[in-house]
């Protein structure tokens, strides 16, 4: 299977199914020296970790990880780093009832025509277990961003149409709540929604924005590496994710050059911008500004409604998912959208090193 690798330089290879024995990723083009530690990347796997609350699976995995390679007395080594998490808890005859016939919404019936075979325990690769080595990769991505001063900030910001109120926006507000939103009344009614969708045996679905502060300018390639275009594709390539918006996204469409164009001033004699219509990105760079990314998640498609589908006979039948499901994808995907970006940045940092060849000069005297 192609398709499982992401990343020019710093490069990650996620592996494993998610009724498998294990699931993992290997890390390649990381930097020697960096301090790191088990708690460093299991403080993101917690994030996304199941049973965190009602409103997630409760299929009971703690989710620990454990460092094959590439670490060497608390520091990064240089050479490819393996990462592993062991299941514990897989009920695959949970699924046995789907073995012959597609569920909606999910990636059944084109794995089984592209592959001509499909792991159904859980969705085998197309499984949003399949982010644990993401996210496990993001935490030592995120470890470099901040030696280099950048910081990743994602939250819901709305979810079942429960938007939060930026003016009580509270960013210490995010990991006190299960719907990780940064605005505690939001939360709240959010959670009523969710409840009542719960009891309807139905899902829901949300966005999540993620703001980072502190890139320097200039970070992207102007053609088909653009930094917006890498972000997109790694944010899109989140099994729940229907959409990518940077910036005013969408709502250009109805603006006009006038009101849609960031002005340019100089404070304390640093250029800046005026506003950030373009969400700190221009031409494929990286503007200075804070870069602004919001995705759209659609509801979980495994619910235990009576839905139409076919089986592999050619036959109509009706189908009631089994099994433990998240009522909503939103809370434990913030960490996964998070984890990409800052995959990306990383990548984009380090290919950004050979943009001058004063640069390079610099580097090697």
């Amino acid at each position: 299977m192609a398709g499982s690798t992401y990343g020019n330089i710093f490069k990650i290879t996620t592996w494993g199914e998610s009724h498998g024995k294990a699931l993992g990723v290997v890390i390649d083009g990381c930097p020697a020296g960096i301090s790191l530690s088990i708690e460093d990347i299991q403080s993101f796997l917690n994030r996304r970790k199941p049973g965190q609350s009602k409103y997630t699976t409760q299929r009971n995995e703690a989710d620990q990880v454990d460092i094959l390679s590439g670490i060497f007395e608390g520091k990064t080594t240089g050479t490819p780093i393996s990462l592993v998490v062991y299941n514990k808890d897989q009920h695959s005859a949970d699924y046995s009832e789907i073995s012959q016939c597609y569920r909606p919404g999910h990636a059944d019936y084109t794995f089984d025509k592209k592959y001509g075979f499909r792991d159904y325990r859980g969705g085998g690769r197309s499984s949003g277990r399949e982010t644990i080595g993401r996210v496990a990769a993001g935490a030592i991505a995120s470890k470099i961003l901040k030696e280099l001063g950048i910081s990743v900030l994602s939250y819901s910001k709305e979810i079942a149409g429960i938007a939060i109120d930026n003016e009580k926006f509270n960013a210490n507000e995010i990991l006190n709540n299960p719907m990780y939103m940064p605005d505690a009344d939001a939360a709240k009614q959010a959670e009523s929604v969710a409840q009542q969708k719960m009891a309807e045996m139905d899902s829901v679905g949300g966005i999540i924005e993620c703001k980072v502060f502190g890139m320097p300018v200039g970070i992207g390639e102007p053609v088909f590496e653009k930094l917006d275009a890498n972000l997109s594709k790694a944010v899109m390539s989140i099994g729940s994710v229907k959409g990518v918006e940077i910036g005013d996204g969408f709502a250009v469409a109805k603006s006009s050059g006038s009101t849609d164009n960031d002005g340019f001033e100089i404070n304390n004699g640093e250029i800046i911008k005026t506003s950030n219509h373009a969400g700190g990105i221009l031409g494929g760079m990286s503007d200075g500004s804070e870069i602004i990314l919001r995705a759209a998640i659609k509801p979980t498609p495994s619910i235990a409604q009576t839905q139409k589908t076919v089986n592999k006979s050619g036959e109509n039948i009706d189908i009631n998912i089994k099994g433990r499901h998240d009522p909503m994808i939103v809370p434990r995907a913030v960490v996964v959208v998070e984890s990409m970006v800052a995959i990306t940045l990383v990548d984009a940092l380090f290919t950004n090193m050979s943009s001058q060849m004063d640069k390079i000069i610099d580097f090697y005297k």
